[in-house]
Formats: structure tokens, C-alpha cells, sequence
């Protein structure tokens, strides 16, 4: 399929019923009047632009007329923004894609979206026309028109196109906190216009684009970093938003079937013609249009390669380094017979990201929160699930944070000696991973969080950077990031674009493909993983992930023990020491979670009837008391402190710094608190480990098999590793007591949270009554600082069941950002938004 056009652009922060935003039909001076009868006398003075919707414009009055020579025709609809907000707001990329049609009613024409979710896939016009008339579609936009000739309409699209069709100011005003907040925005059309320079006309799509400015008090437009506002006048945010009407995809494309165990995203419909003996709702795998030259080879060029183009704004290590990582997915598509079939290149100088030809790797510049995300969407055709244009949005601080982490490692400004390039080239080799990962979800491809137990199988996997210990005690990062496209993307490519011979039934092959994954052991878990499965885990490493984190407490401790003042540059304040201690002292933070999953967790598969594959199986009784073991070894003084001399290198943050870098939160007002350190951590393991999904999962697991550990027995370990251990003396005594009174208010947590199952409350309420009694037993007798600690849990105990239903723990400070590479922002499709 080729197009000729100027602009399209896709991320899917809006759905398509944003297309109904904006202003009512035609303006008050047409409403009255009767149409003229030839379009040429209404354009007198205007510049005609051909193409697939002729359309008008007027310099004088910068308004569009648009020749609607198509009425019900259905036509895709994109709507995106040229130019974003920033700082993590509205971003350049972002949009929505349907199919639109105009149709006229009376004296009026509308824009109708047709409701493709609910269909009848029949011969019989009275089955489907039923079907049609029992669920809704949505009229976009009214016009009245100005000219009627023959079958052409003549419509005012200036008020359409100059129109929050995005919901900018919506998200602006609930981003920087309401009304109430100084924030609401609102569009002021007096600053908008129609903006010709990416306004034109082609045979098979017709280009709009505006620019809009939107007002408000500014009055909550500063960044978190502290950069100021995100415009020159933050009561004014001007901005560029593009609408294109594009011909359908020519015909020919065969929709291939979804099946949860591929790693492919699912396109889906209800079909309310199908015959009871099916089910009613439709499911097809989105994918390009992908064909051989000649179906009979083995290994052919395709009739048009899937190509995708790199912003040219990259800098140019940056750019170098998408264009190889994404190219690594040629080698799936040779594994699935294609020649040269997956491309990536640098987009041609002149050409625009926006235009529907090109799948583009947008890199966009951004301040504030959140810090790093990236995103891979997908224009479709809400028919068929035919993918037409893939968007990638990549922020331009991402490589940044693995830069961070290898400053910590490897502490690297030694005075007399040259830098290491080692990481810049771990940053760069995290980069081609991105460009990877994110390509992989505009093909239509899931992530596969079981991926890392199986040798980085896939690039799809959140990975975390490896580093291995070198004999002399320093540390080998050469080896952080893979290097090429995994066996899982080769599997997952093969079964959703392989093309298979001229008579050969599909589903068949396709089931042949899965069973041979089976064979081989791959594993497919996506997001759904949860806090449930032991081997799907965002950023962890290992095929145990439970040896994995002791291999990493170990390797932390001696980075912690070693850590100075050779992970600053020179002439860097001292204080910005602990941006770098940040990440390496919570350098186990994702490792936690993967092994909290031990514990009540449940190995499950995307299982079909009669595959081969088990269901479900409960993770054996000996793993989780290892796994419990290994959790609390992260809450103990010893993995919790910081050695003294690196404490006080640490001075309070120095004008200009206040406000820049991701540093802990502090109980001791300006100068650097270990103690709230240690709570961001410890509160992050029991956090995981007292999740009350995991609990209720732990008493019914031991109700079905009494060898499973039970939440009582889980709870008894934890309290005698706490609170009933000897109190040390000094800092490693603090840290006992922050321990205990953090697993105190999980405790509490638990047997408040009135959306937990009566029996994870009722466990929980008995382990705090017996942790009262234990408490009122000793605390008379207790030294002095364990007899404090006695007294405040007692206390909080005694304020609980005094109101339990409003009853509410203190927060527990929270982890400063630190993702290696944050990315929970992944866009699977646009015309149904999925995370």
C-alpha cells in the first residue's frame, strides 16, 4: 500500500471518541442561507489544492473550504500533533486513528464515524442493517453547506480543523492540578488559525494542520526538575494539531488469526451473525501488510519492504544507534523466509514524520515527569487490524539513567585518568535495545516478561543491565545489554508473517509453529503477569531469580562499601553524589519484585485445550521459604546501611541544585537522611511480600495443600526476624527499628483495607493481637530503645482497633524514580489504547 501524503503522527494518549471534540456545526452567518448552486461562485478569490478532497483556501480570511465529492465513503481519519507541550504532557506523535465517512441528513452534512466494534459479517443486508441500528455511531462534526452542484457539497472545515480535537487542554488542566490549581485551559481561537505549510492535497489523502494556542493562568506550569515553565509564557501554550482524510488500504490484506500464545496483540469485533457453534467475538492478530515476491521460495524480497524511518533530530550517536538496534529485526524476518524485508534508515531530509508513508522513530525532547518513558503505537484499520503506520516516541533523556547506573559501577573519574567509554558505549548498547523493543510493538507484537529466563529471548523483555565481578574485585559491564534480536522475536515473527505455501491450510501451520515454541521451551507471559507468575519480571536477569538477588545484594554491598567521590565528575558539587548512590543503592529494587513472586506465586501458561502446555502449577513449598529468605536478607542492618565515610560526603543540595535529579525523599529537612533511604527500600520489600493479593493467594494455597507455606507461617518468620530480634546498638539499631515499625504498619495496612478478603484481615488481625501481647509482655522490662519502639507499636496497634474502619498507616516514603530505563508507557495500538 503506498500513499502519497504530507502528515500523520501516532501515539495513542487520546481514543478515538476525542474526535467528537471541538465547536458546532458552521458558523451563525451560513446557517440561513440557501446553498448556491455552483461551487465556483462561492470560491471566487480562493486556491484550489486537487486531491483526494479538493478543498479551498482564502489568505485573506485563512478559512477552508473543503469540495466533499465522497459522500458515504468511508475513508481513515488520523488525528495527531505536530508539535508537543513538553515535559511529559502532550507529546509530538500523539493521536488516534477511525474510519469516517460524510454523510448528508436534510439541509445538514455530518462527519459519521460507523461503529465497527459491533458487526454482521453476512450476505443478509437485514441481518446486518439490524445489527447497524442497535448500537450507536458518532457524528463528529455538522456543516451547513455553502454550494451544492451535482453530487459536490461545499463545506466551512475551518471550524473543524481549528478544534482541540486532542483534548490538549482537557489533559493540561488535570496534569498541572485543576481550576483549583491555577491550570485550566482553554482554546482562544483569536490566536488559531489554519497553518498552510502542512496543509495540502494528494490523490489518495488530503492534509490538514492548525495551530492552536490555548490559555490559562500558567499558574501550574512549572516543571518538577525546576526548569521553569514549559512555554516562554506559560499562560500560553501554542501548539500545532494535524487531521488527515486518507484513501482505504487498497484491498488484498488477509486478516491472520490471534492466539494468545504467539506474542501478538489482538484486533477484535463482535460478529452477531456467527452461528451459535462460534464464538461471537472475532479475534485477528494486528500486523503490516507483509507479501512475498515469489510465494514459492523459501527466501524471497518482499513485494514492499516494512521500513522504518529515525528522526532526523536524534543527535548522531543516538541516531546511529536506533537505526542498528532496530535493524536487528531483519534477522527475524529472514527466519521467517523474507530477504531484506525489515528496514531501517534515516528519514530523507525534507520528508515529515507525520506523513502516513513513513513508520517513524520520533525522538522527543521533554522536561519533568514522568522522567523516560518511550512508546510504541500503531495507526490501524479498525476493519481489519491491518497496521498502516507505526509511531515510536522515544524521550531523550532514556539513555541517561543507564549512563547514572555505570558511573555508580564503575566509578570512573579517578583524577590523572581518562574517562572510561565504557559508559557511553553501555548507554548506546541500551539504545539499539529501545529501538528494538519499542519497533517490536508497532509490528503488533506483546511483551514477553518470561523472556529473560531463557537467555534474553527477546527484545520485548524489559531488561536489566548486566554486570558481572572481575577477579580484582571491579566489574565487567560489557556484556549489559544484547546485541541482537532474540529467539522469541524470531519464534513470534515466523508465526505472525510467514507466508505459507499455495494450498496449505493456515491454521494448521500456524498451530504447528506454536507446538514447536512448546517443544523448545519458550515461555510467553505478558503484563499480565502481575505480581503472580515467578518468571515474568520487568527488569530483572537470571534464569533463577531467586540466586539472581543474592548475587546482587552481594555485588551492591561492595559497590555501596567502595562508593565515593569517583562517580562525580570534577568541579560537580558533592551533594549530587546522591543522584549516582540512588540507583546503586536500590540497584536490587526490580530483582525484589521478581522474587516476591515466589512467594504464593503461580507458574501459569496461556494454555489451549489439549496443547500439552499445564494450566497452573503452585511453586514449590522449598522455593518460597528460599524466596522469603532472600527478601528478608534486603531488610536487615546490613543490607540497609551506608558506610559513614560516604554519608558525610554528602552535604545538603547547593543553590541550583534543588530542584534537578531524582534523589531520596528526607525526614531531616535539608541534609541527606540514610534513615529515609533505608525506608524506601525495606518499605519496597514488604510492600511486595504483604501484598494482599499474595496473601490471599498464600492461605488459599495452603487450604488446598496443606505443604504450602500459609501466611501464618510466612508472618511468624517475618515478625521473629524483626521485631523479636535482639536490638543492636546505634545506626544498625535504627535501622531494626525502622524495620519493625514498617512491618507493624503492613500489618495494620492489611487488616484495614477493606477491599482485602475477610480472611486476609482476619490473619492479619491475628498476628497483630499476638504481636500485642508480645509487645505488653516485655516492654516494661525492655531497654530504653527498644522499650521507644515497644511503646509506638503498641500505640498504633491500640489506635487501630480503637477505629479500625478509618483507621490509616503513615505512607511509606516512596522510591525515587530509577527504572534503567522507565517503560511503563508502552502503546500497543491506537484504535484501542492498551498499556
Amino acid at each position: 500500500m503506498k500513499f502519497n501524503i504530507l502528515v500523520v503522527v501516532g501515539l495513542c494518549l487520546a481514543s478515538t471518541s476525542s474526535f467528537a471534540q471541538g465547536r458546532p456545526s458552521a458558523t451563525p452567518a451560513t446557517r440561513s442561507q440557501t446553498p448556491a448552486t455552483s461551487i465556483s461562485s462561492v470560491t471566487q478569490g480562493y486556491k484550489k489544492a486537487d486531491g483526494f478532497f479538493p478543498f479551498y483556501y482564502d489568505e485573506s480570511t485563512s478559512k477552508i473550504l473543503l469540495e466533499v465529492d465522497k459522500l458515504d465513503q468511508e475513508f481513515l481519519f488520523f488525528n495527531s500533533l505536530s508539535t508537543g507541550v513538553g515535559s511529559g504532557g502532550p507529546e509530538r506523535g500523539q493521536g488516534s486513528t477511525g474510519i469516517m465517512k460524510f454523510i448528508k441528513v436534510g439541509p445538514k452534512v455530518f462527519l459519521m464515524q460507523p461503529n465497527y466494534n459491533y458487526r454482521a459479517i453476512t450476505e443478509s443486508k437485514d441481518e446486518a442493517y439490524a445489527v447497524e441500528n442497535n448500537f450507536a455511531s458518532s457524528i463528529i462534526f455538522g456543516f451547513v453547506p455553502l454550494a451544492i452542484e451535482a453530487d459536490k457539497i461545499l463545506i466551512d472545515l475551518t471550524p473543524f480543523i481549528i478544534r482541540d480535537s486532542q483534548k490538549v487542554g482537557d489533559r493540561m488542566t488535570s496534569r498541572r492540578g485543576g481550576a483549583s490549581g491555577g491550570g485550566a485551559y482553554r482554546l482562544d481561537e483569536s490566536r488559531s488559525t489554519v497553518f498552510m505549510e502542512n496543509t495540502k492535497n494528494f490523490p489518495k489523502n488530503t492534509e490538514f494542520e492548525s495551530l492552536l494556542t490555548f490559555t490559562g493562568s500558567g499558574g501550574a506550569q512549572t516543571s518538577r526538575r525546576g526548569s521553569g515553565g514549559i512555554a516562554p509564557d506559560p499562560t500560553a501554550i501554542t501548539i500545532r494539531m494535524h487531521q488527515s482524510f486518507v484513501e482505504l488500504p487498497d484491498p488484498g490484506y488477509k486478516p491472520r488469526k490471534f492466539d494468545p500464545r504467539s506474542g501478538m496483540n489482538m484486533h477484535s469485533y463482535m460478529d452477531f451473525s456467527a452461528p451459535m457453534t462460534e464464538p461471537i467475538v472475532k479475534r485477528f492478530s494486528r500486523r503490516h501488510r507483509l507479501i512475498k515476491k515469489d510465494p514459492k521460495a523459501k527466501m524471497s524480497e518482499a513485494v514492499e519492504p516494512i521500513i522504518y524511518y529515525i528522526d532526523r533530530g536524534a543527535p548522531a550517536p543516538i541516531k546511529k544507534a536506533l537505526i542498528e538496534g532496530g535493524a536487528w529485526w531483519n534477522q527475524a524476518f529472514e527466519a521467517a523466509g523474507y530477504k531484506d524485508a525489515f528496514q531501517v534508515m534515516e528519514l530523507p531530509e525534507g520528508a515529515d514524520p507525520m506523513d502516513i508513508r513513513y513508520n517513524i522513530v520520533n525522538w522527543i525532547n521533554r522536561t519533568g515527569s514522568p522522567r523516560g518513558f518511550s512508546s510504541g503505537a500503531s495507526y490501524t484499520d479498525p476493519r481489519t487490524g491491518e497496521i498502516i503506520k507505526g509511531v515510536i516516541t522515544l524521550g531523550s533523556d532514556r539513555h541517561r539513567q543507564d549512563y547514572l547506573i555505570m558511573e555508580g559501577i564503575l566509578q570512573p573519574y579517578e583524577d590523572g585518568k581518562p574517562v572510561s567509554k565504557q559508559m557511553e558505549e553501555v548507554a548506546l548498547a541500551r539504545i539499539r535495545q529501545l529501538s528494538a523493543h519499542e519497533i517490536g510493538h508497532t509490528l503488533g507484537f506483546f511483551h514477553n516478561f518470561a523472556a529473560s529466563i531463557k537467555g534474553r529471548a527477546s527484545v520485548m523483555d524489559y531488561p536489566f543491565p548486566k554486570f558481572t565481578t572481575k577477579p580484582d574485585g571491579t566489574f565487567d559491564v560489557s556484556d549489559a545489554y544484547a546485541k541482537g534480536i532474540g529467539s522469541w522475536d524470531k519464534r513470534s515473527v515466523i508465526w505472525g508473517y510467514s507466508e505459507f505455501p499455495a494450498g496449505a491450510n493456515e491454521d494448521e501451520e500456524l498451530d504447528k509453529i506454536i507446538q514447536e515454541n512448546i517443544k523448545q521451551g519458550y515461555q510467553f507471559i505478558p503484563d499480565i503477569g502481575g505480581h503472580t507468575h515467578p518468571n515474568s519480571h520487568q527488569w530483572d536477569d537470571g534464569e533463577n531469580s531467586i540466586v539472581e538477588l543474592n548475587r546482587l545484594m552481594a555485588a551492591r554491598r561492595v559497590l555501596l562499601d567502595r562508593f565515593s567521590e569517583k562517580a562525580i565528575v570534577e568541579g560537580a558539587p558533592m551533594a549530587t553524589l546522591e543522584e549516582v548512590l540512588v540507583p546503586i543503592y536500590l540497584l536490587h529494587r526490580y530483582q525484589i519484585e521478581a522474587v516476591s513472586k515466589n512467594v504464593g506465586g503461580l507458574y501459569f501458561t496461556h494454555a489451549l485445550k489439549n496443547d500439552g502446555q499445564t494450566a497452573t502449577k503452585m511453586v514449590e513449598p522449598a522455593e518460597q521459604w528460599k524466596a522469603l529468605d532472600a527478601l528478608l536478607a534486603t531488610i536487615t542492618p546490613d543490607a540497609l546501611t551506608i558506610p559513614e565515610q560516604l554519608i558525610q560526603k554528602i552535604p545538603p543540595r547547593p543553590s541550583g541544585y534543588s530542584g534537578v535529579g531524582e534523589i531520596f525523599d528526607r525526614h531531616t529537612g535539608p541534609t541527606f537522611d540514610p534513615m529515609a533511604a533505608a525506608e524506601t527500600a525495606a518499605g519496597t520489600t514488604l510492600a511486595y511480600l504483604l501484598n494482599s493479593e499474595r496473601v490471599a493467594r498464600l492461605i488459599e494455597y495452603n487450604a488446598r495443600d496443606s505443604k504450602q507455606p500459609g501466611f501464618m507461617a510466612v508472618a511468624d518468620k517475618l515478625i521473629e526476624s524483626t521485631w523479636k530480634k535482639p536490638l543492636e546498638s546505634g545506626y544498625r539499631g535504627e535501622l531494626q527499628i525502622l524495620v519493625n515499625n514498617l512491618t507493624l504498619k503492613a500489618f495494620l495496612g492489611l487488616a484495614a483495607d477493606t477491599e482485602a478478603s475477610e480472611s486476609v484481615r482476619g490473619e492479619a488481625l491475628l498476628k497483630i493481637d499476638g504481636l500485642q501481647k508480645w509487645m505488653t509482655s516485655i516492654v516494661e522490662q525492655a531497654p530504653l530503645k527498644q522499650k521507644a519502639n515497644l511503646l509506638f507499636g503498641l500505640s498504633q496497634i491500640g489506635a487501630f482497633k480503637a477505629n479500625p474502619d478509618k483507621f490509616k498507616p503513615a505512607s511509606v516514603l516512596s522510591m525515587p524514580a530509577g527504572a534503567p530505563i522507565m517503560g511503563g508507557m508502552d502503546f500497543l495500538d491506537c484504535d484501542v489504547m492498551e498499556f
